[in-house]
């Protein structure tokens, strides 16, 4: 971000910018949204800033009619650059996506590559690769087995929506507790991909113990094919990272033969004080950072794709950044809003997803054992 404000004040002279940043930067900044001086600009990521509660608390500029004809620096649509549109809040915009992440498959690009092993397009790749893999004395597959989010996030969620004609609405009516979309039987056909994969052996049995780290470790040592995760794996790894190792990503596996990907996504978002004493030169920034050359530039120097969509791949951005943002710029990816559910309901699939991977239920107990959670949530 310091070089992207230091290339919008070359080309603003006259505008006096202060940034202000750090681990503790929302904690250090509460007294001034509350004094109500707050930043013109923010960044909004990190514990204890959450857009929703800004926005009912009326500290966000209402940019819905900004944005509908809003053009960045080069004279582009902004809305028709993002790959993930903004989040509305009773049919209203305050903020807009800028850092994509998402949630996919990784695997060992060069081991691949070695072996003359294809990355999968499809389920059904997925499943006869795997079988492959397998009988070369490899685990096909591994997750942590103690955060099941990653593998809910990276297989399950991408596989309901599949399994619902890559309508992602359904996981947002599951994540508002709306007890019929909980009857949908797309989750019993997402759920029943899991039990394929289980049953046939491809899951590392040591999954089920182990933290995210010792799973990235052992994918790093090459025990392990693939593995569910998100765009920070390479680095949070970086310090472990063997010579030569390559990142493969693919935002999914579990979509019929000739379906799309879907990509499960979060992002980090920019937004306006709705006291900002500053507005214009706030909407300048934003029309500025949404450009393609910010994009780029961007991706390589942090290593995580933005959400403007563009050809990244003659950058000098990571490999799986540049696999990340062709799968999420193509028509080809259905590319799934960040859906949170209530921490119990969480909880619950978490630990019935667990439980199916290591055969403690079915898939029909799945659904009762999170539904019975929705219900005493509705009551």
């Amino acid at each position: 971000m310091e070089k992207v404000i230091a290339d919008f004040q070359a080309a603003n002279p006259d505008l006096k910018i202060k940034q202000s940043a750090g681990p503790k930067i929302n904690e250090q900044m509460k007294p001034r949204w509350i004094a109500g001086n707050p930043p013109d600009f923010v960044y909004i990521d990190g514990p204890e800033l959450f857009d929703r509660q800004m926005v009912t608390d009326g500290q966000l500029e209402d940019l819905t009619d900004w944005i509908k004809d809003a053009k960045n620096v080069d004279g582009e649509k902004i809305l028709d650059l993002l790959a993930q549109k903004p989040q509305e809040f009773d049919g209203k915009i305050y903020n807009i996506p800028f850092v994509l992440s998402a949630w996919g498959i990784f695997y060992d690009k060069a081991l691949f590559k070695d072996k003359g092993w294809a990355e999968p397009k499809d389920f059904e790749d997925f499943l006869a690769t795997s079988e492959t893999i397998k009988a070369a004395g490899i685990n096909p597959f591994i997750h942590t087995g103690k955060y099941p989010y990653y593998i809910n996030g990276a297989v399950l969620y991408p596989a309901i929506v599949s399994a619902n004609n890559n309508d992602y609405t359904l996981l947002q009516n599951m994540a508002k507790n709306d007890p019929e979309a909980w009857k949908n039987p797309a989750i019993l056909k997402a759920l029943n991909r899991i039990v394929q994969i289980r049953d046939k052996g491809f899951i590392d049995k040591a999954s089920v113990q182990i933290n995210h780290t010792d799973s990235q470790s052992l994918f790093l040592q090459h025990k392990d094919a693939f593995i569910p995760n998100g765009l920070w794996l390479p680095n949070e790894m970086a310090k472990d990272v063997p010579g030569g190792f390559d990142f493969g990503f693919i935002p999914s596996i579990t979509q019929d033969k000739g379906g799309k990907f879907v990509a499960n996504t979060s992002t980090a978002t920019f937004g306006i004080a709705k006291k900002a004493k500053n507005k214009d030169a706030a909407k300048a920034f934003m029309q500025f950072v949404f450009s393609k050359a910010q994009a780029t530039q961007w991706a390589e120097l942090s290593g995580a794709p933005s959400n403007v969509k563009g050809d990244i791949s003659s950058s000098k951005a990571p490999n799986f950044v540049k696999d990340a943002a062709r799968f999420l710029s193509s028509p080809d990816t259905v590319v799934v809003p960040t859906v949170s559910f209530s921490a119990d309901v969480d909880k619950a699939m978490q630990d019935a997803t667990v439980a199916l991977t290591i055969g403690k239920i079915t898939p029909e107990e799945w659904v009762k054992r999170v539904s019975d959670v929705v219900a005493k949530q509705k009551k």
